[in-house]
């Protein structure tokens, strides 16, 4: 009587043992292909930029630049795919060589992009890792001239495709042993190769376009001939005081000639920030 007691008890909990089990390996299964990981740095900077538009004023102008950066990197475990976020801010305000004229501007700039990690090469205990792929950006802002009465205002709008490379070392300090000893140095570039812009023709003011609705190639195509630019981005993550702190540096040359107007920015900027990882664990059902 016993024994029948037993195994009917053994027979209830098997349903249980395989639901047990059956979790068990989703888990594992999750663990080995659904880890996400996630890399976002938050940057603030300062530095030095030159801004020409001649749709504006025939001068140049300089000054200081401030700006802020969120750049993100997602990637999944076992994945070469690295997908990038970036948000980016900047204002300025500058004036010209006389300093009896001076310009405001500000620019919000996105990217979205996919970077394909094709080598990893193992030096020691470190890492290196070579990524390229593509990001679409597009960024509006404007330039405003004091002096100016009639059209003191310039718009910045464009919409580019930016083929982008990347290397990154992974190192570590040997005087350190635990939680200070994982340090990281990245390098991106990016040169936009094809896009559209906006820009108003040659004397045309901003009533025109607006009220009378007269357009005259305001959308124009650009391409490294007549919009040759280029963005690179140096940083330098490092562990304290428990948390991963960045520095870095930001070079931006931007330039074009559409529409027989010219323009340029060119800035420097040196950043300092906070990097944040996250891993997230897709649950299989």
């Amino acid at each position: 009587m016993k024994i029948k007691t037993i195994k009917n008890r053994i027979l209830l909990m098997l349903p249980a043992i395989l639901l047990c089990n059956m979790s068990m390996n989703a888990q594992t299964d999750s663990l080995r292909f659904g880890d996400k990981f996630i890399t976002n740095r938050k940057m603030i900077g300062i530095g030095a930029t030159n801004i020409l538009d001649t749709y504006l004023s025939p001068e140049k102008y300089t000054g200081t630049d401030i700006r802020y950066l969120s750049h993100t990197l997602r990637q999944r475990q076992g994945n070469r795919f690295v997908y990038e976020l970036v948000h980016q801010g900047n204002i300025a305000y500058i004036d010209n060589r006389s300093g009896d004229g001076k310009e405001m501007s500000g620019n919000y700039n996105f990217q979205y992009g996919v970077h394909y990690l094709f080598n990893t090469w193992n030096i020691g205990s470190n890492q290196l890792l070579f990524e390229a792929g593509g990001n679409v950006e597009a960024n509006v802002g404007f330039i405003y001239n004091t002096r100016n009465g009639n059209n003191p205002a310039q718009a910045r709008a464009f919409i580019n495709i930016v083929p982008t490379a990347a290397l990154e070392y992974n190192f570590h300090n040997p005087f350190h042993s635990g939680a200070y000893r994982d340090f990281k140095l990245r390098y991106e570039i990016g040169v936009p190769v094809a896009g559209i812009m906006f820009s108003p023709n040659y004397g045309q003011s901003y009533y025109e376009i607006f009220s009378e609705g007269n357009y005259d190639h305001n959308v124009c195509f650009t391409h490294p001939g007549n919009a040759p630019s280029l963005r690179n981005m140096l940083t330098f993550d490092f562990p304290l005081l428990h948390s991963t702190f960045s520095i870095g540096y930001i070079g931006e040359f931007q330039q074009a000639r559409v529409n027989n107007l010219k323009q340029h920015v060119y800035t420097h900027a040196i950043m300092i920030g906070i990097v944040k990882t996250f891993k997230l664990i897709k649950v299989r059902k």
